[in-house]
């Protein structure tokens, strides 16, 4: 509980990924995918609940077995990849009132941001309290100007590719540019029962270091993260997502 908060972990992972089969529970680095997530909730003690919402029965039982509840599953409408992340919250959010359980908050942990540390989400609810916020939402550094980017014709023509007042600067003199990350969002659920649209409110940006911020969509994203986690144990000791596992 959190200064007499209610707080739910939500963790989406629906069985039926097209691009990489299965990758909510691939393995990464001796864990399912979805450990991850799990494991920086816990961490951080602040949960009443940690919520996987998935439509399988099989993610259902390798997530109860690494620490998270599962007490329903999520109906067939909301298994499809059309299925909006929003009404997933609202299933479970009615789901648990059915069962007598009320949430003031509630955090969506993306199991495909498995870097995503427990002092992420701690720093993210922080700022939630310290700013009032309905919402709090994870982003990061861009990793390049969206200001170098267009769109190519068919001929492939760089004619007014870039604008003329781009050409004559350095990557100092541009503005710093964010993304959102999708690793963390924090949502008042008084303000969701109002309105899904976060970013109509008292919304504010968390932003958390790049290097935490893989989003697994390919086989190439895994790799990245293999690799960022392999880095981290050589300091096991300052790694909560390894620290288990010592």
């Amino acid at each position: 509980m959190f200064n007499n908060n209610r707080v739910i972990a939500i963790i989406p992972a629906r069985s039926g990924s097209k691009g990489l089969p299965d990758k909510n529970i691939r393995i990464l680095n001796g864990k399912p995918l979805i450990a991850y997530s799990i494991v920086a909730a816990q961490e951080t003690g602040i949960f009443d609940e940690i919520f996987l919402s998935t439509d399988s029965q099989k993610y259902a039982d390798i997530a109860i077995q690494n620490g998270a509840n599962v007490p329903f599953l999520r109906s067939n409408g909301l298994a499809t990849d059309t299925a909006s992340t929003w009404d997933c919250v609202k299933e479970a959010l009615d789901q648990y009132h059915t069962i007598g359980k009320e949430f003031d908050i509630f955090v969506i942990l993306q199991p495909t941001s498995p870097l995503r540390t427990s002092q992420d989400i701690l720093a993210a609810i922080n700022t939630m309290m310290l700013k009032n916020a309905d919402a709090v939402v994870s982003v990061c550094e861009a990793d390049h100007s969206p200001l170098w980017y267009n769109t190519l014709p068919k001929s492939k023509s760089l004619n007014g590719f870039l604008r003329n007042e781009i050409l004559t600067k350095t990557r100092q003199d541009l503005p710093t540019y964010y993304r959102i990350n999708g690793a963390l969002y924090i949502v008042k659920v008084k303000h969701f029962s109002k309105s899904q649209n976060i970013y109509d409110c008292k919304s504010y940006a968390y932003i958390m270091p790049r290097e935490n911020s893989v989003d697994i969509d390919t086989l190439f994203d895994f790799s990245i993260a293999e690799h960022r986690l392999m880095i981290l144990q050589n300091n096991i000791g300052n790694c909560p997502l390894l620290r288990a596992e010592k």
